[in-house]
Formats: structure tokens, C-alpha cells, sequence
């Protein structure tokens, strides 16, 4: 490999591992590619990217930007899975992986610059994904106007009967 492609794929993984939200590394010596490929699949559909690429290479990139702490990481086999959208989606989709795989193992990652273990990734995974704490938050909110309403509701309907009542008196009397 010639410095100039060194060079690119350097930039490469700065670019993306600056935008990424979470890096997480882990151990694949062994699998196949089919194993790989379905893990990529499986990341692609969380919103996130699987790499595998050469240690120093990827020591080198990761060097002074957001995911810097888990720069000294890289030995052995490593792949770095890359989170964009939602961190939660793709540790919930690593650790899953991870379960189901006997040669796969999660080690490091990084949160927004933040080293967390495999079992903070793991706690990581356990939490609702953004879309179900939007849904819940806009639960939340939508609650307040509807029980507001209600109780307005209430008073009004209360007053109709006791006007009902009022009414049913006279036509008695």
C-alpha cells in the first residue's frame, strides 16, 4: 500500500469517526465473511458502518479527534462499528450480534469521546432507542393539553347538570 492510499484511507476514517457518535471496537478473528456481511447488514439497517482496517492506519485517524481515548485499543484483530444516528440502535445491534456469534466479542468504545467498557455498552443497548423516547416524550406533552381539556370538560358538564336538575325541579313544581 503506497502513502498516498494510506493517506486517503486515513482521511477517511477521521471523517467518519468524527461524525459518529459512537465507535465501538471489537474482536472478529475467525468469522467468515457471510458472518461479517450480516453484521453489516444488521448495522447499515441501526443507522451505522462496520470497518475492518489496518491497526496503525486506524491509531493514526482516530488521533486527536472525537474518539481519541480508545486510539490505543487497536492490537490484534479489530473491527470499529460506527454509529451516526442513533447510538442506541447500533449497540443494541452489536450486542445482539454478540450473543448470537461464539467468535465475536465487543471491547471498547467510545460515546462522544467518552471510553465506555463492553458492559457500558451493554447498559447502553438496554435503553429505549430515540424514536421510542420521542414517542414517549411526545406522549408526555400530548398529555398535558388532552387532561387540561378534560378538566375543563368536567366543570362545564357539571354545570349542565346541576342546570338539568335546576330545570327538571321547575317543570315539577
Amino acid at each position: 500500500m503506497q502513502k498516498l492510499e494510506k493517506a486517503v484511507i486515513i482521511e477517511s476514517i477521521r471523517s467518519k469517526a468524527n461524525d459518529a457518535s459512537l465507535a465501538a471496537l471489537t474482536d472478529f478473528k475467525g468469522m467468515t465473511v457471510e458472518e461479517l456481511t450480516g453484521l453489516r447488514v444488521r448495522l447499515r439497517e441501526a443507522g451505522g458502518e462496520y470497518h475492518v482496517v489496518k491497526n496503525t492506519l486506524a491509531r493514526i485517524a482516530l488521533t486527536g479527534g472525537k474518539h481519541d481515548v480508545i486510539k490505543d485499543e487497536f492490537h490484534d484483530n479489530i473491527g470499529v462499528a460506527l454509529a451516526f444516528d442513533d447510538p442506541v440502535a447500533v449497540a443494541k445491534a452489536l450486542t445482539e450480534f454478540a450473543k448470537t456469534s461464539k467468535l465475536f466479542e465487543l471491547r471498547n468504545s467510545s460515546l462522544d469521546g467518552k471510553e465506555m467498557t463492553p458492559a457500558d455498552l451493554a447498559a447502553l443497548a438496554k435503553l429505549p432507542g430515540r424514536q421510542q423516547l420521542l414517542a414517549q416524550l411526545l406522549g408526555t406533552m400530548n398529555a398535558v393539553p388532552t387532561n387540561f381539556v378534560s378538566v375543563l370538560a368536567n366543570v362545564l358538564r357539571g354545570l349542565l347538570y346541576a342546570l338539568k336538575a335546576i330545570e327538571e325541579q321547575k317543570a315539577k313544581a
